[in-house]
């Protein structure tokens, strides 16, 4: 094959179309757990996250209610993906290689919100979120309802595989998935580039600019006990009798359960078996769907 313009343009066009097909072929599911919010800039700041607006009985001027003094902040962060293909590959007419490359290309672009969001999530044992606590911990503060400060839970601790119980019907979802700059096709491909001089390669890519981060904690359950009906019961209960500062119900409801494939036969166990193991009736049915996480392995 000769290396001229029209050539060129027809495998960047082919090449492109095959990351596309990965593209689309990829099954997300970071969705599910974290709200997408767009950013304009280098980082995007998140102090709303420490107030719940409350509606109140007006007496006398209204209670403007604002931004909480909280300095949350999730940072854009760049992420690219690179094949070289040989110049020799080019000349030899021997591409037919590189289609499976390009599409996994655009597979694995695809599914790395999946990787962040799902990472971060099982990280938030050990990771900070708004108030300055990990974001699954033993004692978030909060103003009671007589004014005196107090801590809330929402782990229970443990030392095995984490699972996760989670309300995802709000309008803000436990994760937040910043979104500054999606995944572009680029490609290093005039025969005068420095790539191709130098190494005989060239070179096509994607990249794109994004972050993930914490929302509300209160909208989350992260546990590394044994997943059984007594654990899940606790869970269930903690978020829905969750409140807000001076003692305020948020009216959390709690509808997706979040596990790793090997939790998979004990969560469909609890959430869709007629009858426990006991033979009693399983009242847990139906009660929160099932999401299975491979990155979660």
């Amino acid at each position: 094959m000769l290396i001229n313009t029209p050539n060129l343009e027809a495998i960047r066009v082919g090449f492109n179309t095959a990351y596309k097909r990965g593209l689309g072929q990829a099954e997300t599911q970071y969705t599910r757990i974290a709200t997408v919010v767009p950013s304009s800039t280098r980082e995007s700041r998140y102090g709303w996250l420490g107030k719940m607006p409350n509606m109140r009985e007006w007496l006398g001027p209204r209670l403007i209610q604002g931004l909480a003094e909280h300095d949350y902040a999730i940072k854009n962060k760049d992420f690219e993906l690179t094949i070289g293909v040989d110049r020799n590959d080019i000349k030899d007419d021997n591409l037919g290689i590189y289609e499976p490359m390009f599409v996994e290309m655009g597979e694995s672009t695809a599914a790395h919100p999946d990787l962040l969001t799902f990472g971060a999530l099982a990280g938030g044992f050990a990771t900070e979120c708004y108030d300055g606590q990990y974001f699954f911990d033993t004692d978030h503060p909060v103003i009671n309802e007589d004014g005196s400060m107090g801590t809330v839970a929402n782990t229970d601790g443990g030392s095995g595989a984490p699972w996760f119980l989670l309300s995802t019907n709000r309008s803000l979802k436990p994760m937040i998935f910043q979104d500054r700059e999606k995944p572009m096709f680029v490609a290093k491909d005039n025969p005068k580039d420095h790539n191709v001089f130098m190494n005989k390669e060239f070179v096509y890519g994607t990249d794109a600019r994004y972050n993930v981060g914490y929302g509300f904690w209160q909208m989350a359950w992260g546990s590394k006990q044994t997943l059984n009906a007594t654990r899940y019961a606790a869970a269930r209960a903690a978020l829905q009798g969750m409140k807000g500062d001076h003692g305020r119900p948020l009216g959390i409801k709690p509808n997706l359960l979040v596990v790793p494939p090997s939790m998979e036969q004990a969560a469909l166990e609890l959430l869709n078996a007629e009858r426990d193991a006991a033979g009693a009736t399983n009242v847990w049915k139906g009660t929160a769907e099932l999401l299975i996480v491979p990155w979660l392995a």
